[in-house]
């Protein structure tokens, strides 16, 4: 399991205790940098010649102090055009902490203005990846936080560039092994080169093996050597189901349509115009955030497994991303959201023994920690009836605020009170045309769904299982005594401290109904678990005597898929797609090799529960990647995982349905 990196402070500069090196040369960090990473991949060359909209992307081998990704980002800035994009893709088996980076960043005052905002978002990093949206995000970087031999064989990335860094090869002989080279060579794209520190025999052979042209150099300081050089050969590649694999994406134009004005709505548009598209967002209410995403207070938090299932992994993932997202986009305050913690606290089906196991897990203690009854209470601020799972990072948030944030863009058209009813493609023109009763709302080279379980509403995409379940959400009045609450706690249900004085709590849920009225009897649902919850609280907002009319709510509709995890991505034709692979029905393990049918231009965006505010936020980044050709945020078993064809791939294999 990853733990931080352990230092040493000589000198005013860290030493790796775990490796007993240094991290960058004593005598001028960045000067190396420089002249091993950037001169010998030409990279001032290269982004100068990068075309508008173009991208260059970065492979590095430990991340360490963050020296190199700043340097490079200072030279793109410098050189490339302003409409051009840079993409980082680094791995770190052993993080700093962000007291430890903001101690090694601060001796080069000159990468101030891009240190400055690396450290902004940087926080406790748990394993896993997490991508981080830099200058409005004309910068990404997607930091692997495990050992690389075991991160780079999930990356899908085509690199323009390695940084072979890493500590050396006499102390770190596990990292620089030949799986790592083939590693290497197999995410390069044509003409990839590579620069490293080093020029050991084997660290060459290794090299040379996988398919890298190779020549010595000279080293920077008192290293006599170096190596550099490009790929030369590259390997065959091996079999990827098709049904799984990145649409070819051959655009009339960088514009996109995209259907449903929530959480996952505003972060597909974000995302998309952040990187120059015109986007066109479509809601059917006469105002953006008037379903699920309107409840006054959402929590932040991570509900996981002890065992690192897919989705404790792609929480993981959303969970960081989102907290990155907020403290970038939007300040604390009681109108927008709130770092104050979150309690989870025992309850049937989260028993204190997994509690317990999940503490043991290895995950940072910055990120959860198990507290007693009285450190809990202290946290609070209110006597609870248990200990539980302290998350110091985690909060509540105003989702309407991130969402008005989201879509503050130029790119971005809001278009409200439009119920989109049918989608039709011009395959002439290669644009995708919404329709509402009165005609025409919008046009686009790329359509993304992200309307709910009305995902489901278009003939292309029908065949979504989606489901909807209803939840509504209590809104008392605070009192002097519930003012008290300092941290959200969460169970059964949740409540959050209170927000111009009144406590969100909830929600319910309600299958096989269609009914969005708010239901008095389902405010007493919620109050009734408050008071299994924190009985103290529950008597501080006036227990049993609290009148119904003291109580205010909204429901609204989660969208749900079978297995509970969101569905992001392409869409195929179901018909066509059935018919291409009905030989899975027969033997699951054929390796098949025709081209998934994808309806062109199609996206989806939904199915996110109640994990809204942790998975959505991170699916505009998964979308722009399909759609931009750029290094995934998310290992490729999860972005599988979430796949939209994922259900007809099961029921084809288990003959649930005939071609």
């Amino acid at each position: 399991m990853t733990h931080h990196a352990q230092l040493d402070w000589q000198d005013g500069q860290p030493f790796s205790r775990t490796f007993g090196d240094v991290y960058f040369s004593r005598a001028s960090g960045l000067e190396e940098t420089r002249h091993v990473f950037l001169h010998h991949n030409a990279l001032a060359e290269r982004f100068a010649a990068l075309p508008e909209h173009g991208q260059f992307c970065i492979g590095e081998t430990g991340f360490g102090t963050g020296l190199n990704v700043l340097c490079a980002w200072q030279c793109f800035e410098q050189y490339a055009p302003a409409t051009a994009r840079l993409h980082v893709v680094s791995t770190e088996k052993f993080p700093l902490t962000p007291d430890d980076l903001r101690q090694a960043l601060a001796l080069w005052p000159e990468l101030t203005p891009y240190s400055d905002e690396l450290l902004a978002q940087y926080d406790i990093l748990t394993p896993g990846w997490h991508r981080f949206v830099l200058r409005g995000g004309r910068v990404t970087l997607t930091l692997l936080v495990g050992d690389a031999l075991e991160t780079l064989p999930e990356l899908d990335a085509r690199v323009d560039a390695w940084f072979l860094d890493g500590f050396a090869p006499a102390k770190n002989p596990e990292m620089w092994q030949p799986a790592l080279f083939e590693q290497m060579a197999r995410l390069s794209a044509p003409g990839a080169t590579f620069a490293t520190f080093t020029s050991a025999g084997a660290v060459r052979r290794g090299l040379i093996a996988a398919g890298f042209a190779v020549e010595k150099v000279p080293g920077y300081g008192h290293k006599r050597e170096m190596c550099r050089g490009r790929l030369e050969h590259a390997p065959e590649p091996g079999w990827q189901a098709p049904w799984f694999a990145r649409p070819a994406t051959v655009l009339a134009e960088r514009s996109a349509i995209v259907i449903g004005g929530g959480i996952a709505g505003a972060a597909s548009a974000a995302s998309l115009a952040r990187r120059g598209w015109q986007v066109s967002l479509l809601d059917r209410h006469r105002a953006l955030a008037q379903e699920a995403s309107g409840n006054p207070q959402g929590v932040l938090y991570a509900k996981l497994s002890p065992h690192f299932t897919p989705l404790t992994r792609l929480v993981l993932a959303g969970y960081g991303y989102s907290l990155r997202t907020l403290h970038s986009e939007l300040p604390q305050s009681e109108a927008n959201w709130q770092a104050c913690g979150v309690l989870q606290l025992p309850h049937e089906g989260d028993s204190p023994q997994k509690q317990a196991e999940l503490a043991a897990a290895g995950l940072p203690d910055g990120f959860l920690r198990q507290v007693d009854r009285h450190e809990a209470s202290e946290l609070a601020g209110l006597d609870l009836p248990s200990g539980g799972l302290f998350f110091p990072q985690a909060g509540w948030l105003n989702p309407a605020r991130l969402i008005a944030r989201l879509t503050d863009h130029a790119n971005i058209r809001r278009v409200v009170g439009a119920t989109a009813l049918e989608l039709a493609w011009n395959p002439a023109e290669r644009l995708w045309t919404a329709y509402g009763q009165d005609g025409p709302l919008a046009v686009g080279a790329v359509v993304v769904i992200a309307g709910g379980a009305d995902a489901a509403a278009f003939d292309a995409t029908h065949h979504l299982p989606l489901k909807r379940i209803r939840g509504q959400v209590t809104v008392a009045p605070a009192t002097a005594e519930s003012r008290r609450l300092k941290t959200v706690l969460c169970g059964e249900g949740y409540i959050a401290p209170a927000r111009y004085d009144s406590h969100c709590l909830g929600a319910t849920f309600k299958f096989n109904t269609d009914d969005l009225s708010v239901q008095p009897g389902e405010h007493r649902e919620n109050l009734a678990m408050l008071s299994g919850l924190c009985p103290e609280l529950y008597q501080a907002l006036g227990g049993e005597q609290l009148p119904d009319e003291a109580l205010g709510g909204r429901a609204a509709f989660r969208c749900t898929s079978p297995d509970y995890l969101p569905i992001v991505g392409p869409v195929v034709d179901r018909a066509a797609f059935l018919e291409r692979y009905r030989a899975l029905g027969q033997d699951a393990t054929r390796r098949l090799d025709a081209p998934a049918p994808w309806v062109e231009g199609l996206y989806v965006n939904t199915a996110h529960g109640s994990r809204g505010m942790i998975t959505a936020p991170l699916s505009g980044e998964i979308l722009a990647a399909y759609l931009e050709g750029e290094p995934a945020p998310l290992p490729k078993p999860l972005l599988d995982a979430i796949h939209p064809s994922r259900f007809l791939l099961r029921d084809l294999i288990r003959q649930k349905i005939k071609p």
